[in-house]
């Protein structure tokens, strides 16, 4: 399950044992306005096809299929660059989630200000992380986004699934690593390190696969 607003080009490169593991992608659906995330989750099962699955997400994905395991039986739940908690979250969503700020963030705003800055800034390195958020973030209605920033922030996680693996960079800036507890830590990680730190992350899932 991919990241916010991201689509399942986010692991490309994922590479596991063909003869032992089979891959399988799950794409955003467009969520209700007022869908909670219990039910939205529960339209997701219709696309889970196999029993007993072992459930891999990315950032918000990771809360999905935390999510995910408390309506099916699964074999483990792995997250990067996610929180099993509201506990690991930063200090900014505990307050986003007092003043109910979610309710401000400019969705509507996100393809304009991206598609202005790549029209009047020349940095070859800024044009180059934009051409790969095109890429990579490619759901981006404003109904999903302002379902997707209200239920990050007022998740409470209650009665949490046990066996959840848990990949984290130390550099992650969404969810600092300083708030994560029991995870596997990847030195100067980021918050796209299954972009751009694969190899590290294909070998620890092997190693928890075979656990």
């Amino acid at each position: 399950m991919p990241g916010m607003a991201a689509n399942c080009q986010i692991f490309e490169n994922i590479k596991l044992d063909k003869e032992k593991y089979q891959l399988h992608f799950i794409e955003w659906l467009e969520p209700d306005k007022k869908e909670s995330l219990t039910t939205y989750c529960t339209r997701l099962l219709s696309i889970i096809k196999h029993e007993n699955p072992i459930l891999i997400g990315v950032s918000f994905g990771g809360i999905i299929v935390q999510e995910l395991a408390k309506l099916i039986k699964v074999e483990k739940v792995i997250i990067i660059s996610s929180v099993k908690s509201p506990s690991e979250f930063p200090s900014r969503i505990f307050w986003a989630r007092k003043w109910r700020l979610y309710h401000f963030f400019p969705t509507s705003y996100v393809n304009l200000i991206e598609n202005v800055t790549k029209k009047v800034v020349y940095s070859k390195k800024i044009k180059h992380r934009i051409d790969m958020y095109q890429k990579y973030l490619s759901v981006r209605s404003k109904n999903y986004l302002d379902w997707a920033f209200k239920n990050v922030i007022i998740w409470e996680n209650k009665n949490p699934v046990e066996n959840v693996f848990h990949l984290h960079g130390t550099k992650d800036h969404i969810f600092p690593a300083k708030k994560v507890e029991n995870a596997y830590f990847l030195e100067n990680g980021t918050h796209i390190m299954v972009l751009v730190n694969a190899k590290w992350i294909n070998k620890k899932l092997e190693e928890i696969l075979e656990k």
